[in-house]
């Protein structure tokens, strides 16, 4: 084998691997903005939740009875 095909080789068996490398970043991509899409739904459940008791809780100064020392 001559040193040009021996190097060509390399560069093949080498650009096999970059490309076995990108393909795994992109699933990892892939994978990764799906549980961003699943984690931001979840925030803003969880704020509307929030939302929910926290007007649940609230209360009205002028219905409650005054303090003692009144």
């Amino acid at each position: 084998m001559s040193n040009t095909e021996q190097r060509l080789t390399e560069l093949e068996v080498r650009l096999a691997f970059i490309d076995d490398a990108v393909q795994a970043l992109v699933a990892a991509d892939a994978d990764q903005s799906l549980r961003l899409v699943a984690l931001e739904r979840m925030v803003r459940e969880l704020r509307n939740e929030l939302e929910t008791v926290r007007a649940g809780q609230a209360h009205d100064p002028h219905s409650e009875p005054p303090p003692p020392h009144y």
